[in-house]
């Protein structure tokens, strides 16, 4: 007989567990195997799974990947505690003594990662470039060794090269290949210019015969490998005897900013850049950069620049202590137009030409020349010759004349100065600034004396003075083509110790006395008086413009500066007889006088011109 199948009753009922309420023990064995415990899934399943619990219970990590389990991150306070182990251990480091084979002091704050050789080698390259990476730069059958850092800095070539990816840049490859028609010669000063950041070979010979060669070669190279640095050194390294290379090399390889560096050297040095050797006739400049040149020399702003033996600059009217030499003697003065007021200049008159009188003097390609005249300590009469270059701010002496002279007038025509009579003398002399001489032309008719002369038109035009016998009514016209003089016209006027200036066609005549001389007219000076006269030399005809009878027409000085004629002259006070010079302005349009102000210094041998300067000198 088959026992009874057991019923599941309620685990405290009397007939499953029978009388005392217990299990049986199958019963119990059954329950221990298929129904285990939870602490059974907890001890089971613990060591195959990982829960990283937050410290504050909240924000639980997530769980890594089953397929490459990564170890869990250390909490806070175990980054704290090897932190402060590493600095125990580089401290530790720190007093231990350093072989003498391990080089310059270790670097501090590296990490545990690198090894002890490793930090060496890194510090010791970039201390002093041993143990660097070295690079071979082969150029046909040349090899040249350059550090591969520096040649990443200093060259766009290589530097997107090496970032580039491609195979020629990769791991390992410790040559790379030039192409392209590049020379020995120019690698050499590039790499030479990459390892020393300087151009010490090019410095040594400059001047030289091979300088021209040498610049190509390094200007064609730098430009290949986009050396940017040494094309940016390039311009601060223009001098007279390499511009007119780095001029054209800037054109061929299309280097925009050297380009205007030389441009704007050349317009400065305009002169001494004209003086070309003649073993190099094709560094001369031509004909269309000439003209640009002196263009570019007058960018700035035109100024009127007054020269004299002034007494001092505090008659200025200077604000105190705005100049540290306010009360020294000035030599030089430029007028502000829009504060009416007369300025030091920053420079003054070399030691050649104080106290000299009689000299003469002209504007030439924005440059000043005073040229001859006398020592008043001596009266002798000099041959001297200096220029002021306003885009400098600086004096230079130049070739002297060939005849010593003064009391004469000096003229500027066609790009060449011309020194005209002086005393008891009719020769002239021509001034070519390409070589810097002074060479003899065709002289004047007779010598003449207390006459004036100008350029108009391309030529000059000589009027009124003395001969040895008589009145000069001439009026002598000299063509440089030709180098000849001739009689221009017969004038009835005879003028003398005036000035001259001309615009166009007309030439203006400044002061001076007159002489009316006529057929039915005797012979009668005028006064003392400031006039202004015009001749037209392609009408020839003459006006008499309006007249200022308040001032003095002798010994004044004048100069064109943009609508008018601007004068220096002398105002005598009748009821103290103190004499003082006066600034005027004659506005050739108008045909109006406009007194400016009082001249606030005190002066003698005073010259006024107008001059462009490149900005406004501190003052």
């Amino acid at each position: 007989m088959a026992p009874p199948k057991p019923q599941r009753c309620r685990p405290n009922s009397g007939t499953a567990r029978g009388e005392a309420g217990a299990w049986p023990l199958r019963h119990r064995l059954f329950r221990a195997f298929f129904y285990p415990s939870p602490f059974f899934f907890f001890f089971f399943f613990f060591p195959f799974l990982s829960f990283p619990f937050s410290p504050c219970g909240v924000g639980a990590a997530p769980r890594p990947s089953l397929c490459r389990p990564g170890p869990a991150p250390p909490s806070r306070h175990g980054a704290e505690e090897e932190e402060e182990k590493e600095e125990e251990e580089e401290e530790e480091e720190e007093e231990e003594p350093t072989p003498a084979a391990a080089g310059p002091e270790l670097g501090q704050g590296r990490g545990s990662a690198m090894s002890l050789a490793e930090r060496q080698e890194e510090e010791e390259g970039e201390g002093d470039g041993v143990g660097e990476e070295v690079v071979q730069i082969r150029l046909g059958d040349k090899c040249y060794p350059v550090c591969k850092r520096k040649l990443i800095e200093q060259s766009d070539y290589f530097r997107a090269l090496y970032r580039s990816g491609m195979r020629e840049a990769g791991q390992g490859q410790e040559e790379q290949l030039l192409r392209g028609g590049l020379s020995a010669l120019g690698l050499e000063l590039v790499l030479d210019f990459i390892n020393t950041s300087c151009l010490a070979r090019l410095e040594q010979e400059e001047g030289g015969d091979d300088e021209p060669p040498l610049l190509e070669e390094l200007v064609e190279a730098a430009s290949y490998l986009q050396v940017t640095p040494l094309l940016r050194l390039l311009l601060s390294q223009v001098r007279v005897g390499n511009c007119l290379e780095l001029h054209r090399l800037a054109q061929v390889y299309g280097l925009q900013d050297l380009h205007d560096a030389c441009l704007d050297f050349m317009a400065t040095h305009y002169h001494q850049v004209l003086r070309r050797p003649d073993a190099r006739p094709h560094l001369h400049l031509p004909h269309a950069l000439q003209h640009h040149l002196k263009e570019r020399r007058m960018r700035g702003t035109a100024t009127l620049v007054a020269i004299g033996d002034f007494m001092g600059a505090s008659s200025l009217g200077l604000p105190p202590g705005c100049h540290p030499q306010a009360e020294a003697p000035w030599s030089m003065l430029r007028y502000d137009e829009e504060a009416q007021r007369w300025l030091p200049l920053a420079n003054n008159l070399p030691p050649d030409l104080v106290n000299v009188r009689g000299y003469g003097s002209a504007v030439l390609d924005n440059y000043l020349f005073i040229v001859g005249g006398y020592r008043i300590t001596t009266s002798q009469e000099i041959s001297a010759a200096h220029c002021y270059n306003p885009c400098l701010n600086e004096w230079s002496q130049l070739a002297s004349m060939n005849q010593k002279r003064s009391n004469f007038k000096l003229l500027a025509v066609n790009g060449k100065l011309y020194a005209i009579g002086g005393q008891s003398l009719s020769n002239v002399e021509c001034y070519n600034p390409e070589n810097d001489w002074w060479n003899f032309v065709a002289s004047m008719p007779n010598p003449l004396a207390e006459f004036s002369a100008c350029e108009c038109k391309g030529k000059i035009y000589v009027i009124g003075g003395y001969t040895t016998r008589d009145r000069n009514m001439n009026i002598l016209q000299y063509c440089p083509t030709s180098d000849s003089w001739t009689n221009f016209e017969l004038c009835d006027v005879h003028v003398r110790k005036q000035q001259m200036l001309s615009v166009e066609e007309t030439i203006y005549l400044v002061g001076g006395c007159i002489h009316e001389l006529g057929p039915n007219q005797k012979s009668s000076q005028s006064e003392d008086v400031l006039t202004v006269q015009s001749y037209n030399i392609a009408t020839k005809e003459w006006l008499y413009l309006k007249e200022n009878t308040s001032k003095s027409g002798l010994n004044l000085t004048c100069t064109l500066h943009n609508d008018g004629v601007y004068i220096l002259s002398r105002d005598i006070t009748l009821s103290t007889s103190l004499e003082h010079r006066v600034f005027l302005k004659y506005n050739i349009f108008t045909d109006s006088w406009e007194s400016l102000r009082r001249f606030p210094a005190f002066g003698q041998n005073m010259l006024i011109c107008s001059m462009y300067l490149p900005d406004v000198r501190e003052v």
